[in-house]
Formats: structure tokens, C-alpha cells, sequence
């Protein structure tokens, strides 16, 4: 894994590994001096834009480790003499290995079930004459992000998982638009978007609550802020708590910035509209949606003019990148948003 130095002051250093990072924006709350950024979460979780969820401004941190403490993967880690510092008094330290005991048999449901692919289970014919299976289940803990769904479908109750955070989540059903930013972000799984028959009312999108850690990358995500996440408790016995708990705990979190820029190749763009309809901010104005492809100009992000699709207003951009999966000649792409 690439570790990016994000601070250093005397022989302390503060590093963050990208590939831990689930971009849930808890650091950022915690952050005393407000030097950490995040932006583009939805964008980045879809794989169209080319940058890390997370970043620094080095000018104003004062590698205190807050943020390292808070973080629940364990994705920035705090150094000393350029050896690791990160104790139990982090969450990621203090959080319980997820763990697999001898009733385990080996079935494969947990490793099929895992969002991020942590579990490895080897099967084998029984040698001592019954007609049974052997194996052996592997858990990286390193990739583990506690969100539980292993001990959920474990037939033999065989795994046990301690979770980082206690919480609440909530989704406003008037301002959602349901462009499955949340969805494709959350590294749990924990949201869905529910089947429906003829005449059937279902929400929009819908929460698995024992599968949720309850970490905030959905509401980092949402293009319209319409999930609100909050944490109510912090799960491990993580020393000196207190501190934490005043940072995280009942706490509203901080939206994220702005980090990408639309870019249209107006050569390419075929002036169809589909930017302009799926765009979830523009989704907010009641004219927008099936049915009104005549009626594409005007509107707050993305509109058509003269046949050709243009930006209304970079700045009021949601970053989730509903525009790029939908253009279909791939005339609109994100791009790293410059300072």
C-alpha cells in the first residue's frame, strides 16, 4: 500500500494509506484546526475521477493525530522516529479482531457475502471416512471494516464482530433523488435500493441497519444532502473515550468540499439531455425529469444550449458523477479540481 506523508513536525509524522480510506469523513469532524478536506467522495467510490477521497492542508495542521485517533480503518496512522504510535487510545487499535471460532464449517457464505473481500475459505473432502467437509476460513483483519455481515449469515454463529460506532441515519424522502451515490459508496453494503410490484410505495433507498457502521461516507456522498448520519456512541474501549466522544458524538458532519471539475467535450456531446435530467441536483427543480427533454435550459448545474450540453455552475456540482456513467459517448468527464 502507498502511504502519503499528510503532516510533519520535530520526529512526528502523520501518513494516510488511500486504500484504507472508505472517505466517511470522520476525521474531518474530529480535526481541531480543520486542515483535512474531502471531497468528491461519490465520484472517487465510482472509480471517475482520478484522486484520493481525503486530503491536507499541510499549512494548517499540527500533526496533533486526532484524526488518526478517530479514524475507524485505521487509514491514517501516526508516527514517531518513524516508528507507528498508534495505541489503544485510536479506534482502529482498540476495535475487537473479527474473529472465527471452531463452529465454523466452512461453508463460504461469509466469504461470499464480505463487501470488501476480506475472507478466504478453503474446502475439502472430510479424510476420516464420513461424508463431510474440512476446511479453513482466513480473516484479514487489515481489510476488515467491522460492518458485520459475516456474523449475520453465519449459519453456526461461528464469528464475532465488534463494531466501531453506535448511530442514527436518517434520509430525507422529499430531497432525495435517487441516484445511488450512497449506494455505490458505502463500503458496508448497509444500502439498497428496493424491488417494488405494480402499485407498491417503497423508500427510495433503504438502509440495512445491521450491516451499517455507521460511518458517514453515504452522507459525505449524497449530491443533494439528504442523509444525515449521526453517531451516539463509540463501541470500543478506546482509552481516554471522553476526548473522542466530545468530538464525534451527536455531532452534525461537516459537508464536504468541492474537489472536481466537470469537463464537456462539447465536440463529442450529442445534445440528447440525459446529463441534464439524471443530474441529482438539477433533479431538485420539479420541471426536471421523464418526460421533459424539451425543457433542458435554465437549469442549475448542467443544461443544453444550442444542442450542445454546458456547465451552469461548477460550484453547485453535487461530485457524484451521474452525468459521466450516463453521457453515452463519454463526453462529460470529472477532473481534479484545481486551487
Amino acid at each position: 500500500m502507498n502511504e502519503v506523508v499528510f503532516g510533519v513536525k520535530d520526529d512526528k509524522q502523520l501518513e494516510y494509506t488511500p486504500e484504507k480510506c472508505i472517505g466517511c469523513g470522520t476525521c474531518v469532524m474530529a480535526c481541531p484546526k480543520g486542515s483535512l478536506v474531502i471531497g468528491s467522495v461519490g465520484a472517487v467510490a465510482r472509480g471517475l475521477i482520478d484522486k484520493d477521497f481525503l486530503e491536507n492542508q499541510t499549512e494548517l495542521c499540527i500533526v496533533c493525530g486526532i484524526c488518526a485517533k478517530t479514524c475507524p480503518t485505521g487509514a491514517l496512522e501516526m508516527k514517531q522516529a518513524g516508528e507507528s504510535v498508534n495505541d489503544n487510545s485510536y479506534i482502529s487499535v482498540a476495535l475487537k479482531d473479527t474473529t472465527v471460532n471452531d463452529n465454523c464449517v466452512h461453508c463460504g457464505l461469509c466469504e461470499q457475502i464480505c463487501p470488501q473481500g476480506c475472507i478466504e475459505v478453503k474446502q475439502w473432502l472430510a479424510n476420516d471416512g464420513s461424508a463431510s467437509v474440512d476446511g479453513e476460513t482466513k480473516i484479514d483483519t487489515d481489510c476488515c471494516i467491522h460492518c458485520g455481515w459475516c456474523a449475520e449469515v453465519c449459519p453456526a454463529e461461528a464469528i464475532s464482530v465488534e463494531k466501531p460506532f453506535e448511530g442514527t441515519w436518517f434520509r430525507d424522502e422529499n430531497i432525495c433523488t435517487a441516484c445511488r451515490s450512497c449506494v455505490d459508496t458505502c463500503p458496508c453494503n448497509a444500502l439498497f435500493n428496493p424491488d417494488w410490484d405494480a402499485g407498491e410505495r417503497v423508500d427510495k433507498v433503504a438502509q440495512r441497519a445491521d450491516a451499517c457502521i455507521y460511518c458517514g461516507a453515504c452522507d459525505m456522498a449524497c449530491p443533494v444532502d439528504a442523509i444525515t448520519v449521526t453517531k451516539t456512541a463509540i463501541i470500543p474501549e478506546v482509552e481516554k473515550k471522553t476526548l473522542l466522544e466530545k468530538k464525534l458524538l451527536n455531532a452534525e458532519m461537516k459537508r464536504p468540499t468541492l474537489t472536481s471539475t466537470l469537463i464537456i467535450d462539447e465536440d463529442s456531446c450529442l445534445g440528447c439531455g440525459n446529463c441534464v435530467i439524471v443530474c441529482p441536483v438539477n433533479a431538485t427543480d420539479d420541471e426536471v425529469g421523464a418526460g421533459y427533454l424539451n425543457e433542458v435550459d435554465g437549469k442549475k448545474v448542467l443544461e443544453v444550449r444550442n444542442g450542445v450540453a454546458k456547465v451552469v455552475d461548477q460550484d453547485l456540482c453535487g461530485s457524484d458523477g451521474a452525468c459521466a456513467m450516463i453521457c453515452p459517448v463519454g463526453a462529460i468527464t470529472l477532473e481534479t479540481r484545481e486551487e
